[in-house]
């Protein structure tokens, strides 16, 4: 495949991690590797704790002129200053999102396996659109958003995709030449050295 298709990587946080270590290890992986964007995807309703979170996470994206989303707090991504949304509802709050953050702003939305979802979402006015799990899993109802859906959707529609979920070298291989982005999260920060896992996965592209 050739460089310029290469699909880009969209870094996925932790849903839970140290303000006092983790900002310093995002810079390390981001100055190792291309991202085009990151998902501050921090579990929890502690919204002091979150906009800390995100103050910290932009001050290292933002110095990388990298886009900062987080998922689903339309209203902290606006206050805080970020560069959009993420949200985990399919299509039922993307015109919302767009009103509140205007055209700017980034808006996506994970639609899981479902083709219905990620077209409303792409009519109601998202950024791009995630399907996912890409790889088998505990995780949701097991469904998984399969190879067929993706090269569909990139013959098919023009709004952006993501492939997000149980990523392998062998998976990122496979699903490389029909999607946009590669949601990587849990895959690399649960390595002992994330910018080198990244890496792996990334080398699975070429």
């Amino acid at each position: 495949m050739d460089s310029a298709e290469q699909p880009q990587i969209y870094l996925i946080s932790p849903p839970v991690f140290d303000l006092d270590q983790f900002p310093d290890l995002l810079a390390r992986v981001l100055d190792s590797t291309p991202v085009a964007c990151v998902r501050m995807a921090m579990a929890g309703r502690d919204e002091d704790r979150i906009a800390r979170a995100a103050d910290a996470l932009r001050a290292v994206t933002h110095a990388r002129d990298i886009a900062l989303v987080i998922d689903d707090h339309v209203l902290l991504a606006q206050r805080l200053g970020l560069d959009g949304v993420h949200l985990g509802d399919a299509a039922k709050s993307v015109r919302a999102a767009r009103k509140t953050l205007g055209s700017d702003a980034i808006v996506g939305s994970f639609c899981g396996a479902s083709r219905h979802d990620g077209l409303t979402a792409g009519e109601a006015g998202a950024d791009y659109i995630s399907f996912g799990p890409v790889g088998p899993g505990a995780l949701g109802d097991g469904k998984v958003a399969d190879l067929d859906l993706f090269q569909w959707w990139s013959e098919v529609i023009e709004v952006p995709v993501v492939a997000e979920g149980c990523l392998t070298p062998d998976i990122v291989r496979t699903f490389a030449p029909c999607t946009d982005f590669f949601g990587i999260g849990d895959e690399i920060w649960q390595a002992d050295d994330p910018a080198v896992a990244l890496a792996q996965l990334v080398a699975a592209m070429a």
